[in-house]
């Protein structure tokens, strides 16, 4: 006798690891991160809810292995050695990070509760790593650049995601803070609030990036 997760003849199997968090992702895109729960993703699959747990023993696993997938390719990012100077591959880097959380709905949530170790996120702090002990910087230096660029990186991806996800029925993050600042007395946010409540997320994230990058050339000098 089959069981839920097992094919039948003539079938193929509805449940395996890679289609599972694939399924997952959808259900991420379509619902967000609260929604998607192990129930859900089970019926979505067609299978028992006890099934999953032969791939994945804890929401959590499944978590690190969709944070896995969604940054599958970045690591590439950086080019060959040579293909431009060293704060350009790492830029490229982070961007490209940027860009594969925001793949995904609350992509950036689902990364920064993981721990990830799968060869997708070692390749890309591998190759983020190389890049920087290319350009000079010791073992030590580089791996504390790495924790700087990728934690800047997510750190900024999840408050942009955050900013442009409504409540309930209520204000998104951005329209809160005008409201907030315009009922109080506060000068100095006034002044700067169309490009403290903007949605030109990729500005922010350029500007910190440079600023990350300038500190590491001084400290590379």
């Amino acid at each position: 006798m089959s069981s839920p997760s097992s094919p039948t003849r003539g079938r193929p199997a509805r449940l395996d690891q890679a289609r599972t968090v694939q399924t997952a992702l959808d259900l991420l895109n379509e619902s967000g991160l609260d929604a998607l729960t192990m129930r859900r993703l089970a019926d979505a699959m067609g299978v028992q809810a006890g099934a999953l747990y032969r791939y994945f023993a804890t929401k959590q696993d499944l978590l690190t292995a969709m944070a896995e997938r969604m940054v599958g390719g970045v690591a590439d990012a950086a080019g060959p050695e040579g293909d431009g100077d060293w704060s350009e591959r790492v830029a490229r880097l982070a961007r490209a990070l940027r860009a594969a959380l925001l793949a995904h709905r609350d992509g950036a949530r689902v990364f920064a509760g993981t721990h990830a170790t799968g060869p997708n996120t070692l390749g890309f702090a591998d190759s983020l790593m190389g890049v920087l002990r290319a350009a000079g910087f010791g073992g030590a230096e580089a791996a504390r650049a790495l924790y700087a660029v990728a934690n800047f990186t997510v750190g900024h991806t999840l408050e942009e995601q955050a900013a442009l996800r409504p409540g309930d029925g209520g204000p998104t993050g951005a329209e809160a803070l005008r409201e907030a600042v315009a009922e109080g007395a506060y000068p100095h946010l006034a002044a700067a609030l169309p490009v403290l409540s903007g949605t030109d997320f990729t500005a922010h994230f350029e500007f910190g990036l440079r600023l990350l990058l300038d500190g590491l050339r001084a400290a590379r000098r």
